[in-house]
């Protein structure tokens, strides 16, 4: 029984460190990347995960947009469009005066 007692306190601590540094940065990161789909729309200049730099031109029902690039239109997931990048890309740039 001792032993089960001493197990206790690093059980705990492995869980809270799980639950803090694993579970809650992960559901932050899936709320972030519903929020950016839904705030998507036509005429948005993106960049996909892969270095494709285009601009919306339509998004599909089924989880799909496209996208017109230097090379025409293509069709992409939308889960190919890289939150990071474009964020940066469409952020407007503060002059330092």
């Amino acid at each position: 029984m001792g032993d089960l007692g001493q197990l206790a306190g690093p059980l705990l601590l492995f869980t809270v460190f799980i639950i803090f540094f694993i579970v809650l940065p992960q559901r932050k990161k899936i709320k972030q990347e519903k929020n950016f789909d839904k705030a998507l729309k036509k005429g948005d200049k993106v960049i996909t995960k892969s270095g494709l730099h285009g601009k919306v031109l339509e998004l599909n029902d089924n989880g799909t947009c496209v996208l017109e690039t230097g090379a025409g239109k293509m069709k992409f997931e939308r889960s190919a469009i890289s939150i990071e990048m474009s964020s940066k890309l469409n952020t407007p740039v503060v002059e330092k005066k």
